[in-house]
């Protein structure tokens, strides 16, 4: 749970950045979310969670 709200938090931080920066229109951003939203509802979605873990468990592992 902790890996999907920094994910969101992460990717609505950038969106932001890149809304005021001119790099990401309004209507992309409404179909990027418009997107997520199917994506969360097929069968790909526990693919996609499974993986965001994995790559959060490898980076967490990393020593600097």
């Amino acid at each position: 749970m902790a890996i999907s709200i920094s994910a969101v938090l992460l990717l609505l931080i950038l969106a932001v950045i890149f809304m005021r920066n001119g790099a990401l229109k309004t209507s992309h951003a409404v179909v990027c979310i418009l997107l997520g939203f199917y994506l969360a509802s097929t069968h790909m979605a526990p693919t996609i969670q499974d993986g965001l873990a994995a790559t959060a468990d490898i980076v967490s592992r990393l020593d600097p």
